[in-house]
């Protein structure tokens, strides 16, 4: 097995920027002329989006925009350039909300991330993740396809036949979330069956440390992707397991959680993501999930952008005093006064009161200032307390409930 999946992997900064250059106006255009874009992207020239920055410019879309234009176009909301009977499969997420699903080569990009963990021609995957409704189980299905492996298309549930399907067909690798393994592996142990997993690609959940380790010591090296239903890959681990490397099919940026304004490098912020496949353009499509861009390549040779993974989510909507904050209201405050870098609100509790706390970065200013301005666009009356520039923790949270409930 060659080490890279294809010569993408390894392309230097320059290739991939001229690469990006090129497919973006193609993709913006194919995405003006959808009706689920009509009114956001009227005024965007193509031709002038050719690099992240510029990208930038353009508006965030989110998955409430898609809920809401599928509930008056089903089932995809125009944002496809196929009708859904042009697709392979319809894919129900809860919401619901709908995807497309093409069984064309590797159409989730998944192949790349199977690859990376070794699996190829000769395995046979045992695929415990979902195959009704949702779209899990054929994007992993897809990606084995890819890399040549066969599929167990086994789902989850009625784990001693699990453990026998995986003897006797000879199972090589897993795919499936981080702690269904587990269920198997302690099953056949009580059977008293050996298993010949060496290999698991898994997502959909948290890989601890320390279940990644247990994997370790029964020889089974154990990597996870980023994927979701709607972009299909997004990053994905490789044996160096040093953050997670965006998929050479997407353009990731980490943003101010509430905007689309691109975060300073290293700093935690919501992950939006471009894709660029053709039959479904996402265009600055926020996941909701908090993530941070790491330094460098990562030690395997693959050259594209890493994030450090998930690390929580973005919509971190409070309701303080009855009244719900919101994080695109946290930076209309940042954005009311230019010396603050940064803001951050605390919602907590005095007696049986609720308590704001507004904490303010800012090079100038003082509390009573800033006053008038929380109460105007929070909507609510609330303490102020200046911080210097940098003093913040850096979690990507902008809004951080401390009330316990119990």
């Amino acid at each position: 097995m060659s080490r890279y999946f294809d010569e993408l992997e390894t392309r230097s900064a320059d290739q991939r920027a001229a690469a990006i250059a090129r497919a973006l106006p193609d993709q913006i255009t194919r995405a003006r002329a959808l009706p689920g874009y009509a009114g956001t992207l009227d005024a965007v020239h193509p031709a002038t989006i050719t690099s992240v920055a510029a990208l930038a410019t353009l508006p965030v879309l989110r998955k409430s925009d898609l809920g809401r234009a599928q509930a008056g176009a089903a089932p995809f909301g125009g944002f496809t350039t196929r009708p859904a009977s042009g697709f392979a499969h319809i894919f129900q997420s809860p919401g619901p909300i709908y995807e497309p699903g093409g069984t064309e080569h590797d159409w989730w990009r998944m192949g790349r991330f199977l690859h990376a963990c070794g699996i190829g021609l000769g395995d046979i995957v045992q695929n415990c993740f979902g195959y009704h409704l949702t779209p899990a189980g054929m994007i992993f299905e897809s990606g084995a396809r890819a890399v040549g492996a066969a599929v167990l298309p086994a789902g989850t549930g009625q784990t001693e036949l699990q453990v026998t399907a995986s003897r006797d067909v000879g199972v090589t690798a897993y795919a499936g979330t981080p702690d269904y393994l587990k269920v198997i592996l302690d099953k056949a142990d009580e059977m008293g069956i050996s298993l010949g997993i060496t290999r698991a690609a898994v997502g959909g959940g948290a890989l601890f440390p320390s279940l990644r380790q247990e994997y370790k010591e029964r020889g089974i090296l154990c990597l996870q992707s980023y994927a979701t239903a709607d972009l299909g890959n997004i990053a994905y681990e490789s044996a160096a397991q040093e953050g997670m490397i965006v998929d050479e099919g997407v353009i990731v940026e980490i943003v101010t959680p509430g905007t689309g304004n691109p975060v300073a490098p290293g700093q935690v912020g919501e992950v939006v993501v471009t894709t660029l496949n053709p039959d479904y353009p996402l265009i600055r499509f926020a996941t909701g999930d908090l993530s941070a861009a790491m330094e460098g390549i990562s030690p395997c040779g693959r050259t594209n952008m890493r994030i450090k993974g998930w690390m929580g989510r973005a919509d971190q909507t409070t309701k303080i005093k009855g009244m719900f904050v919101r994080p695109e209201q946290v930076a209309q405050l940042v954005a009311k006064h230019a010396e603050i870098s940064r803001a951050r609100v605390i919602a907590s509790r005095e007696g049986e009161m609720d308590v704001m706390t507004v904490q303010i970065e800012s090079a100038g200013g003082s509390a009573d200032a800033y006053a008038g301005t929380v109460a105007e666009v929070l909507k609510l009356k609330g303490k102020i307390e200046l911080m210097t520039p940098g003093s913040l923790p850096n979690d990507g949270k902008v809004i951080e409930d401390q009330r316990v409930y119990d």
